[in-house]
């Protein structure tokens, strides 16, 4: 089987619970399913607001702005797989995240089948158990089906939408301390390895047959 490249991006303005997040799930789908992984993150990244001036829908020719979407643009490319994580604010994803999104449209304009069948997952991490994190993850789901892309999530039991995680406000520490988060996390991304021909797509062979078992 192929080896999956995976790209994890940290929406987050800080460095903290949801960049602590998204390095974990990268060396943990580094060690258990042997995927090629690259971190990237939205902090201190100048990204601009989509404009809507459609330059890139009449040129075809992609972003009229330069700044630091040409690298997330060349990253996710690249990608068989991405996993945005993405703190919760007022209940949905951040500022950063949702600039993001918007500006795919001009690479999309420039090639339709730019992120075509990909596999995307999600993770959202609040201060509060029941802080907005589905709600914040189904936003970004829901950009990987416009972008025709694979909506990938844990499953029926224990994970369902993707990665939630609840902090504490204790940033890192909080998430890392999440054992359920971490679970609903490594369901997600054994979905991956065989939404992109890793492995078998049935999961007893590897021992994560049941609800609420580990998938370690």
């Amino acid at each position: 089987m192929r080896t999956i490249n995976l790209l994890g991006i940290s929406g987050s303005p800080r460095l903290a619970s949801t960049d602590y997040v998204v390095k974990d799930a990268l060396n943990y789908a580094s060690q258990k399913h042997a995927a090629q992984t690259e971190y990237t993150a939205l902090h201190k990244r100048t990204i601009g607001f989509c404009k809507h001036c459609d330059f890139c829908v009449k040129k075809r020719g992609g972003c009229i702005q330069k700044d630091g979407m040409g690298e997330i643009y060349e990253k996710f490319s690249l990608a068989d797989a991405v996993l945005i994580g993405t703190p919760v604010y007022q209940g949905t994803l951040s500022g950063q995240v949702k600039t993001m999104l918007d500006r795919f449209r001009a690479l999309v304009s420039k090639d339709p089948a730019a992120l075509r069948n990909k596999a995307g997952a999600a993770a959202a991490v609040g201060g509060d158990r029941i802080g907005g994190q589905e709600l914040a993850i189904r936003s970004i789901l829901d950009f990987y089906v416009i972008s025709e892309m694979i909506p990938v999530g844990g499953g029926s039991f224990g994970a369902n939408l993707g990665g939630t995680f609840w902090s504490r406000d204790k940033g890192a520490e909080g998430v890392s301390a999440d054992a359920d988060g971490i679970k609903s996390q490594e369901w997600s991304l054994f979905n991956f390895s065989w939404s992109v021909g890793k492995h078998d797509a049935n999961p007893a062979n590897t021992g994560t047959l049941g609800l609420g078992e580990s998938v370690k």
